[in-house]
């Protein structure tokens, strides 16, 4: 086994090729949660029919998208921002709220804690308890909640743990942060790969809350990360006036506005990502539950966290097994609360989820023998 420091990202390929000697072409990434389908094909023809777009400026108000993306999630145009990626919404918010503490429900995504720290201010977490399956309890988080905290941050589902908040008990959340004035900030990355996402989606609390902001991008569900291409909703008309004064105009790009308006009414593509997704999730999740020495957490979205509980086994040693064979897993030892007995893979193909499956079976039973 190669034996380095580094615990890898699903963007950390190149890493990854220096090491091991890998073309980064032949590695399929469990690691970096992108839907399996890639781009859909209406897209990709799309794009290529349009690419005279970039000869202009895009629409600086970015009107058209805004209200295909209201459409699409249920929302007013009106309450939508648009940004190059969620990335660049979540620093925009920070620092425009300024948070002197901010709680962050983890372990999840460092991103958060950065962005706090860069605008001055101290970041606590509230952990998701292995006890608890990773379940968030309700009850020990509103007892932390006080005057003292400015922000909240819950990703939902979050990463890495796949777990989930109902809309109805995110309700009650707001309902204690209104009375401590603190604002929420939901990161919703996942939420459509979720089989419950009406029960989870918080977009509609937007409408009667104004200590609420959520964020989403394309990255993931609709696979395509390098057009940097993200959305804010928000019934807090003023913030989205302050947001909107301290963003720079055209940060998406000409051809990321084309996209946008066309993948979001995508439905072909977007009823066959949710069948993969669907019926992987459970056959994938039962496969790794017959695994004797696994245990393995109730998935919402897409991507499982599973924990090593052999002795002499965890996530390095997986790793290097999996990725000599040209699969990148994810060490889950980096996020906060986890230590290299996590694990988090996503849901590729049913090809690949049977190759990545037998490697995983093949290295537990190896270690018991």
């Amino acid at each position: 086994m190669i034996h380095h420091s580094d615990h890898f990202h699903g963007s950390d390929l190149e890493k990854i090729e220096r090491l091991y000697g890998i073309k980064r072409e032949d590695i399929t990434s469990f690691s970096a949660n992108v839907n399996p389908l890639g781009l859909s094909d209406k897209l990709r023809r799309t794009l290529a029919e349009h690419l005279d777009v970039i000869t202009g400026y895009p629409d600086r108000e970015y009107t058209a998208l805004r209200k295909v993306i209201a459409g699409y999630c249920g929302s007013e145009y009106e309450h939508i921002i648009v940004g190059n990626g969620s990335t660049e919404l979540i620093s925009l918010f920070i620092q425009l709220k300024h948070p002197r503490k901010a709680l962050i429900v983890g372990p999840t995504y460092s991103e958060y804690e950065r962005e706090v720290s860069l605008g001055g201010g101290t970041s606590l977490y509230f952990p998701l308890k292995e006890k608890d399956d990773f379940v968030l309890n309700y009850d020990e988080l509103t007892s932390q909640l006080n005057e003292s905290i400015d922000l909240l941050i819950i990703c939902n589902p979050n990463n890495p743990t796949s777990t989930s908040v109902s809309r109805k008990t995110m309700r009650h959340i707001l309902d204690v942060c209104k009375q401590h004035d603190i604002f929420v900030m939901i990161d919703e990355t996942y939420i459509e790969f979720a089989d419950n996402c009406d029960e989870v989606d918080s977009i509609p609390l937007t409408g009667y809350y104004n200590n609420i902001i959520i964020l989403r991008g394309i990255s993931k569900f609709f696979a395509a990360p390098g057009l940097r291409l993200g959305y804010a909703v928000t019934g807090n008309m003023e913030l989205i006036k302050k947001i909107n004064s301290r963003k720079d105009p055209w940060t998406i790009n000409s051809l990321a506005e084309t996209a946008g308006q066309l993948m979001f009414t995508d439905n072909d593509y977007i009823n066959a990502t949710r069948e993969l997704i669907h019926s992987e999730r459970n056959r994938v999740t039962e496969a790794l539950r017959s695994i004797d020495g696994l245990k393995v957490y109730e998935p919402s979205a897409n991507f499982v966290l599973s924990k090593i509980e052999l002795e002499d086994m965890n996530a390095d040693i997986l790793f290097d097994k999996c990725i000599r064979e040209k699969m990148m897993i994810r060490n889950c030892c980096t996020f906060p609360f986890l230590d290299n007995k996590y694990f988090r893979i996503c849901f590729m193909s049913p090809e690949m989820n049977d190759k990545l499956i037998s490697v995983i079976r093949k290295t537990m039973n190896q270690e018991r023998d």
